[in-house]
């Protein structure tokens, strides 16, 4: 399934650190099943408190959008990510006896903090564009690997209910809607040919940023 022109010119520039994070051990581990456990939950409760913080930074995008259009492309992401992941995360962890008032009270760890302030820090110091490059890395490469997985991991892993979140109609269509975000507003404010303009690789930059920034974030989930 295609995210989109810019998704994929951006996955590719990114070289070696797209495949570092979309078959990062912690990936390999979910699809053959053996990542431990208390890694797995480790990573979710981490990942719980990044939710929050990426739910801010695509709320972010309305003020920064410049039409309704865009402005409902964010908010329809805000909705998917509060009332699709979120729970996905609660219900999980509740089956470990792991509370709501837990997740709400877990510290985040370094990796968490330095990845969820550096893709806000996009949005406040940079314009619409810089803030979906440091946002697309995470919705569109959980989707990779969610449609990847869906096809090859283990019939019986542990972490099928993760996997088919991710490979889901709902989450995939999420993705799609997110990379034609990315292709009309890059469009709209570089033109045609952006590729051709500095402009272009700054973008480049973020998004290579923000997928080294998840690739730590699985070593959360690993030791």
């Amino acid at each position: 399934m295609s995210y989109g022109r810019c998704f994929t010119a951006w996955r590719a520039a990114a070289g070696s650190h797209w495949d570092d994070y979309v078959r990062h051990r912690f990936v390999q581990g979910m699809a053959d099943g053996t990542l431990p456990r208390a890694g797995f939950l480790n990573y979710l409760v981490q990942d719980y408190r990044f939710l929050i913080h990426f739910s801010r930074a695509w709320a972010l995008g309305i003020v920064k959008a410049d039409t309704l259009d865009e402005m409902r492309a964010c908010a329809a992401t805000v909705d998917a990510l509060i009332n699709l992941e979120m729970p996905l995360h609660i219900r999980i962890c509740g089956a470990e006896g792991i509370t709501p008032e837990a997740l709400e009270a877990a510290e985040e760890a370094p990796q968490n903090l330095a990845y969820t302030r550096y893709v806000l820090e996009s949005g406040f110091s940079g314009d619409f564009l810089d803030l979906l490059a440091a946002l697309a890395p995470c919705v569109l490469g959980y989707g990779e690997i969610g449609a990847r997985l869906a096809q090859e991991a283990a019939p019986d892993t542990p972490y099928r209910e993760w996997i088919d979140t991710y490979a889901g109609e709902d989450f995939q269509r999420a993705c799609v809607e997110a990379g034609a975000l990315i292709d009309r507003a890059v469009a709209a404010r570089l033109g045609d040919t952006p590729e051709a303009l500095p402009r272009w690789q700054a973008l480049e930059r973020r998004f290579a940023t923000a997928t080294r920034l998840e690739v730590a974030f699985w070593g959360l989930g690993v030791a």
